[in-house]
């Protein structure tokens, strides 16, 4: 069995976030004992809660956007419960308004999209999914955005010289997987607002 590079990424990237969801979660569980013991209370419990959360949160993102994809489906709660995860605490809002559950393949798109996203509205902003007739729009929306066009280039299959470095791997990705599933992606940009369709 021949396993392509897209795919070997997903395994890797699922087996990652397998083995890192239990003793978060169990450190989670130890953190709730605590506070309900009356043990240790504070700012440093709270810190310490704080931090847990926001593993667990970007943990269930990633299984997501860089795990394996099959044909199964994923229902609103489960996508809108990932993204307020993530938004606790952030500068960047994520909105999910598909009502319907969603092919993973789909939502994997949607999410690795959203990653992109976040790369441009540094300084916070609004990031909206929509799914109309099978057509995906995600949106992200700030009053300060900052794209690097050469970069960009490469979500839509154009030429660019920008080096993949880890934290910009979804630029790499996403064009892949979106092939994979024949779709092409289309990106739109003003001044104040970035559209990525597929």
């Amino acid at each position: 069995m021949s396993v392509n590079s897209v795919n070997l990424a997903a395994l890797i990237g699922s087996r990652i976030c397998h083995d890192l969801i239990s003793p978060i979660g169990a450190i989670n569980n130890g953190l709730e004992l605590l506070g309900m013991s009356g043990d240790l209370g504070g700012p440093e419990l709270e810190l310490i809660s704080d931090s847990v959360g926001n593993a667990n949160a970007r943990i269930r993102f990633f299984r997501v956007a860089y795990g394996t994809a099959g044909d199964q489906q994923l229902g609103r709660v489960e996508c809108v419960s990932i993204l307020e995860d993530m938004c606790k605490g952030a500068r960047l809002q994520y909105s999910w308004s598909p009502l319907e559950p969603c092919n993973r393949r789909e939502v994997r798109l949607a999410f690795l999209a959203l990653q992109c996203l976040e790369t441009a509205m540094p300084y916070g902003g609004s990031a909206k999914v929509f799914c109309a007739d099978g057509k995906w729009t995600v949106i992200g929306e700030a009053e300060k955005i900052n794209v690097d066009d050469d970069l960009w280039a490469r979500i839509s299959g154009g030429q660019s010289s920008t080096t993949v470095t880890p934290s910009l791997v979804q630029f790499a990705l996403l064009p892949e997987v979106a092939k994979e599933i024949d779709r092409s992606v289309r990106v739109e940009q003003s001044l104040d607002k970035i559209t990525i369709n597929f």
